[in-house]
């Protein structure tokens, strides 16, 4: 990270077709492990004008309804007339039944044995990333872009010209690698046809300036703000853009300020490395900032196929370490076990969601990012490593 920049990260709300693609595909993934713990899954989404296409591969003693389920969300969201509607899209399904000596019984509350049994299904690098410019121990850009999103949602109902649709950006200026100010936020929304400019101005600044109330940083006198800068962007949601599960990880992640896997987080059951690693990575770089041992740390994890045990485990504080890179790398091996297995039994990864009920486990990450996320209690972004980093 250089010491002097702007770094900008942005976020989008539910409607956006990307994220209607991973919701539908975490809901999923919640259903079938909510009727099944054992379930093996992997469902993948796409959107355009009018069309839903499913793909699902899956082992599971469970019958899910995938089309009705994909109806519910899409009109959860808020798609239920015009150009995408949930009552009248044509949805589209490749669905393969898998064996059902793919589930994997001994993994949901799994002993010693089943552990050091069950290995990696996939090559994959895995990053967690946590620094102290947010209470969560989130990146600031990010953070903020989560929550503007977050309020433009909310703000819909009073809004009825406003589309599930919008896309937020916050550009944060950084002085010797440290926020100093809100450079820009930037806001595009898609509204009703006829609308008028200066109430759609009006509503969405109102609507942003809620969102610094209670922020880590607010904007400043300088700070410009630019609502619906680009283009007329009247018709939002797949009638504009098509969507893909899994198209958004520096939303999902850390607003690509840190490393991220290439692979998709949504639409997996936990069996898959690229997303629970990914969990695991997190939490043990939130727990080293959050026991001081660094004020920024990242986290890599290395696995392959047909081993438990990652292949190699390495911390980066980029200088800000209270002691060297490789003796906190010792203390994280030390404190926390990375093999699949044991990263499901200690985050209940395969019993949450019939824990949480209808609301689910795996389909809020899907918007507003997997990681940070007070609002939804994730076991990995618990600091409960702390005394053992220590000590």
């Amino acid at each position: 990270m250089p010491r002097d920049m702007i770094f900008t990260s942005e976020s989008v709300t539910p409607g956006h077709p990307d994220k209607l693609c991973d919701q539908i595909s975490d809901a999923a993934i919640d259903a079938f492990l909510r009727h099944d713990p054992a379930a093996h899954a992997v469902v993948e989404c796409a959107v355009a004008t009018g069309v839903v296409f499913l793909a699902a591969r899956f082992a599971a003693e469970a019958v899910i309804d995938l089309p009705s389920l994909a109806r519910k969300v899409i009109a959860n969201v808020g798609y239920v007339e015009g150009g995408f509607d949930a009552r009248s899209c044509s949805i589209l399904t490749s669905l393969v039944e898998l064996p059902k000596s793919m589930r994997q019984p001994a993994c949901v509350k799994p002993d010693e044995a089943a552990i050091a049994a069950c290995s990696a299904l996939d090559q994959a690098n895995v990053f967690g990333y946590a620094c102290r410019e947010t209470q969560e121990l989130m990146p600031l850009p990010i953070s903020l872009a989560h929550r503007i999103a977050r309020a433009l949602d909310r703000a819909r109902p009073h809004l009825p010209w406003l589309s599930p649709d919008a896309k937020t950006q916050v550009s944060i200026e950084y002085r010797d690698r440290r926020p100093l100010r809100i450079h820009t936020v930037t806001v595009t929304a898609a509204v009703a046809a006829g609308t008028p400019s200066g109430q759609v101005e009006e509503g969405l600044r109102a609507a942003v300036a809620k969102t610094f109330d209670d922020a880590d940083m607010r904007p400043d006198g300088r700070t410009a703000i630019n609502v619906n800068a680009g283009e007329p962007y009247e018709i939002g949601g797949p009638a504009r853009h098509a969507g893909l599960t899994g198209r958004k990880n520096g939303i999902d992640t850390y607003g690509e300020i840190a490393r991220q896997s290439g692979a998709a987080l949504s639409g997996k059951d936990p069996s898959r490395i690229d997303r629970i690693g990914a969990y695991a990575a997190r939490h043990a770089a939130k727990n080293v900032v959050a026991a001081g041992l660094a004020e920024r740390c990242e986290v890599h994890l290395a696995y392959a196929i047909g081993r438990a045990e990652p292949l190699s485990l390495s911390v980066t504080s980029f200088g800000t370490g209270a002691i060297p890179d490789q003796d906190i790398a010792a203390r994280v091996e030390n404190a926390v076990d990375f093999r699949p297995a044991a990263i499901m039994r200690r985050f209940g990864l395969r019993t949450q969601p019939a824990l949480r009920g209808e609301q689910g486990f795996y389909r809020p990450l899907a918007v507003y990012g997997h990681f940070g996320r007070p609002d939804l209690d994730l076991p990995w972004e618990a600091t409960d490593l702390v005394d053992a980093l220590r000590g």
